[in-house]
């Protein structure tokens, strides 16, 4: 790998043209709000763009049948000596510059736990099931940070070995869907690494406003159908309610409509 830059953000997309839209919105609303604010765009086809500073290809082949397992490749895709991956399906809607202060001291930090659209911390476990019976961390791969380092590496490069030894691992641990997803498979590498390694304190880890329907909670599993939602200049409102930080609207289609406004 090159190292290109001191810092910046790691946007995936897998060429697809809803994710492309979603990852260069993201990449947009960085540049709004943030100094530190270069951006890498890891895709299949490649794309320019006025918000994308850097596009990589994938630097291994690709794994057809769980696009997931592909996410490891993000630490040798990287053009930056330390970086914040982030999922293509949010929005920055305040200034975040402050994450790299709080993540700097490890080699690698997993986010941990998400906020409501109020801004309180999640409680509900109805999508965390899964890592309750296994025990696991509450780590999420929306947002994670790493420095180039043998630990950030170690914990790369055991993602990989979950993925392509998948079915060794389930026979060990309590699962009941066919595929694992990134956050699941993040999670098992954080256990093994030592959770303190690879995560902060609560109080201090950068987490994700989530609209998933439990999270905030909702009637419906759209919240765009069920909320009024503003976008006032380069900030949204939900409910009447500014939103901070790192914005997971998950309905991808969402973004269109937003960026119209």
């Amino acid at each position: 790998m090159k190292i290109l830059d001191e810092q910046g953000y790691l946007i995936v997309s897998t060429g697809n043209d809803q994710y492309t839209a979603c990852a260069i919105s993201l990449a947009k609303s960085i540049k709004q709000h943030n100094k530190i604010a270069k951006v890498c765009l890891l895709t299949e086809t490649h794309i320019d763009n006025e918000y994308i500073d850097y596009c990589k290809p994938f630097p291994y082949k690709l794994n057809p049948d769980n696009p997931f397992a592909n996410d490891w490749q993000v630490f040798y895709a990287s053009p930056f000596r330390e970086t914040i991956k982030l999922e293509a399906d949010m929005l920055v809607t305040s200034n975040i510059d402050y994450f790299w202060d709080l993540m700097c001291k490890r080699d690698v930090v997993c986010s941990t736990g998400a906020r409501d659209f109020y801004n309180n911390s999640a409680t509900s476990r109805h999508y965390r099931k899964l890592f309750d019976q296994n025990d696991l961390p509450d780590v999420y791969n929306a947002l994670i940070y790493w420095r180039i380092s043998n630990s950030a590496k170690e914990f790369f490069d055991l993602t990989r070995t979950i993925f392509e030894n998948w079915n060794e691992f389930k026979k060990i641990i309590k699962f009941s869907e066919e595929v694992p997803s990134t956050d699941f498979v993040y999670a098992i590498a954080a256990k093994i690494i030592g959770q303190h390694n690879v995560t902060l304190p609560h109080q201090y880890s950068p987490n994700i406003v989530h609209m998933k329907k439990h999270i905030n909670p909702l009637q419906t599993l759209n919240w765009t159908n069920e909320l009024v939602w503003e976008k006032i200049d380069k900030h949204l409102k939900v409910n009447t309610v500014y939103q901070t930080g790192l914005f997971h609207y998950y309905i991808k289609d969402w973004i269109t409509e937003f960026e119209q406004q």
